[in-house]
């Protein structure tokens, strides 16, 4: 059971948390070197900047991954707390650095939880951050039983998924699906940089949203990156021969003619299958998605209103999938006798996010349910539905 807590570093991850753990009822203490920082998470309602009195249940060190063990050491000589946890991104090297140079393993838990967004500092955090996002935790042989189940307990209340990993496997997966995509976006946003007004004009959503998260903290991520030079390198790597195999075949496109992009053709459907992983309504994930069931009535506009409903809660189209109205769903009839056509939308969240949505959706008189897990919605094909009402995203 979590009573206490004190969160060490009040950016985007250490305010969330700090909200989070406060809205279950958790005394947090926020601790930070730059007090302008602790006082704008203290006013979001984090915690307190009263020093705590005694030691606390948990200690969460939210400072980057080459600051963990420094802090850790001096938070621990100091007697913080019973149990400590970091949230760094990286967490083989962070490990065998604890291992070196912190004399007290045992009250110790390697943290990541999979959450962020573009926004850095207080002012970006949010309480609902980690619902039913992963949370990694990187236990080692050291650490002490009622030390895991501690951080264990504060997972739960910040909402999120626990999950268990070997330090270097978690490196090598969120290279793939963290660390390499940020450094691609800020290639891709690195191109844009001194681009003619014009083209930036017609910058849509597709421009957007490949460059969104290059908008985060460079020196932060050049940490993160560095930390985990290799296993980014080897997906780089990777991506480099894609690349290079694309530019080939469009140079030969230019000169011998579109005859020459079957191998952009086939990458383009290795990426419509990896898309597929991410985004599908079927994939595995370690958190448990919940699936809405809206009824959309066959009136022109409707579709992009119920879009226009979701967009605040960072639902898109890429969530949504449309199927027909089930036998148990008699539309309702129209003024002059007859019933309109209807879709009905299966939108994937989290369970917090989803909770949320239906409660708005049911308030602005939307037909919407929880579909049961047994019946999901329905798979996509190769091609994905396409109405006048879908959202126009900036690519063709």
């Amino acid at each position: 059971m979590i009573r206490t807590a004190v969160i060490v570093g009040t950016g985007l991850i250490g305010t969330s948390a700090g909200l989070a753990l406060s809205r279950r009822g958790v005394r947090v203490h926020l601790l930070d070197v730059d007090p302008q920082a602790a006082r704008g998470a203290a006013a979001l309602g984090a915690g307190t900047l009263a020093v705590p009195t005694a030691p606390v249940d948990l200690a969460v060190l939210a400072v980057p991954p080459r600051n963990v063990v420094r802090v850790l050491a001096e938070q621990q000589d100091r007697g913080l707390a019973l149990t400590y946890t970091d949230v760094a991104s990286v967490k083989d090297a962070t490990t065998r650095a604890v291992a070196q140079g912190v004399a007290d393993q045992a009250s110790y838990v390697g943290g990541h939880p999979m959450a962020g967004s573009e926004r850095s500092g207080p002012l970006g955090a949010r309480a609902d951050l980690f619902d039913g996002r992963p949370w990694v935790l990187t236990p080692t042989g050291q650490t002490t039983a009622d030390a895991l189940n501690r951080v264990l307990a504060a997972v739960a209340l910040c909402g999120a998924v626990p999950v268990m990993m070997d330090p270097c496997d978690h490196d090598r997966a969120v290279a793939l699906v963290s660390h390499a995509p940020h450094v691609v976006a800020s290639l891709m946003a690195a191109r844009l940089r001194g681009a003619p007004d014009e083209a930036l004009r017609l910058a849509g959503r597709g421009a957007r949203d490949v460059t969104r998260i290059a908008g985060g903290d460079p020196r932060l991520w050049r940490d993160i990156i560095g930390s985990n030079a290799a296993h980014v390198a080897d997906t780089l790597g990777g991506l480099a021969e894609d690349l290079n195999t694309l530019v080939a075949a469009l140079r030969a496109a230019a000169t011998c003619g579109p005859g020459a992009l079957a191998a952009v053709e086939e990458l383009l459907d290795r990426g419509q299958d990896g898309w597929q992983s991410v985004h599908g309504p079927n994939r595995a994930s370690p958190g448990a998605q919940v699936t809405l069931r809206v009824t959309v009535a066959g009136r022109p506009g409707e579709l992009g209103r119920l879009l226009d409903e979701t967009a605040e809660f960072g639902v898109g189209a890429d969530s949504l999938r449309l199927g027909a109205p089930c036998d148990g769903d008699a539309p309702a009839a129209t003024a002059n006798g007859s019933a309109p056509d209807e879709l009905v939308a299966y939108i994937a969240a989290s369970p917090g996010v989803a909770e949320l949505l239906r409660r708005k959706l049911a308030g602005g008189g939307w037909r919407v349910s929880v579909a049961p897990r047994s019946a999901g919605a329905p798979a996509p094909g190769r091609a994905t539905v396409r109405t006048a009402d879908t959202l126009t995203t900036g690519t063709a």
